[in-house]
């Protein structure tokens, strides 16, 4: 993965085609990324009145010219807890758009995390205090993956399941310390999770066809 989007889009394009080379000659791919979300990822923050939304015209020359392997576009996600200030969905014309420009290319969701309200209220009875934390709508996932994407990222849900389930053993169970309790708990918890969100895209099930793909 490499991100140059918060760089103009000319030395976004040759900082990740230096990439691409570069991985291309030791036969890994690259996930490149075209566009600018909100929210705040590690020491990046954007204003959701900042962003900008992936151009399909622009996602083509990008693709074409870095020869890039995926590219994660902006079509109205946003990183971490706290994405949006108003009614949020994605953008599905612009997702469109870019699938005619890159038919057949795969395309990739960043910040896609749902924030589950009931995560949030585990964790705020809990002892937490998370106000106004609210992410991408999960049922849109589908639709969205119907129109190309192939990947989508939602690690701040991981994170919620971690801290709810962590601040609710310390909680029941004041008298222990050993990280490694809740750990198990998390894990399962975790898993599933991750199997409901497979359900979500429509990914569910179907590993038979995958071995069949890949010739497992």
């Amino acid at each position: 993965m490499i991100d140059g989007s918060m760089l103009p889009y000319e030395e976004n394009i040759a900082v990740t085609k230096r990439v691409v080379e570069a991985a291309h000659a030791k036969g890994l791919v690259v996930e490149a990324e075209l566009g600018q979300l909100g929210g705040v990822e590690e020491h990046i923050k954007v204003d959701e009145s900042n962003a900008k939304l992936t151009d399909p015209k622009q996602a083509r020359d990008f693709v074409e010219r870095t020869g890039c392997d995926s590219l994660a576009v902006a079509i109205g996600t946003s990183h971490g807890a706290f994405k949006f200030s108003g009614t949020q969905s994605l953008h599905f014309d612009v997702l469109e758009q870019i699938q005619k420009e890159l038919p057949g290319f795969p395309l990739v969701m960043h910040g896609s995390s749902s924030v589950p309200q009931e995560e949030v209220e585990r964790i705020n009875a809990a002892g937490g205090k998370l106000s106004g934390a609210k992410g991408v709508d999960a049922t849109q996932f589908r639709k969205a993956a119907s129109l190309g994407v192939t990947k989508i990222n939602i690690d701040t849900d991981g994170r919620l399941v971690w801290t709810r389930v962590h601040r609710e053993f310390f909680r029941d169970h004041p008298e222990k310390f050993d990280l490694r309790d809740p750990g198990k708990i998390f894990i399962a918890e975790y898993a599933n999770f991750i199997a409901k969100k497979n359900e979500y895209l429509g990914s569910a099930g179907q590993l038979p066809e995958v071995r069949k793909f890949i010739g497992a």
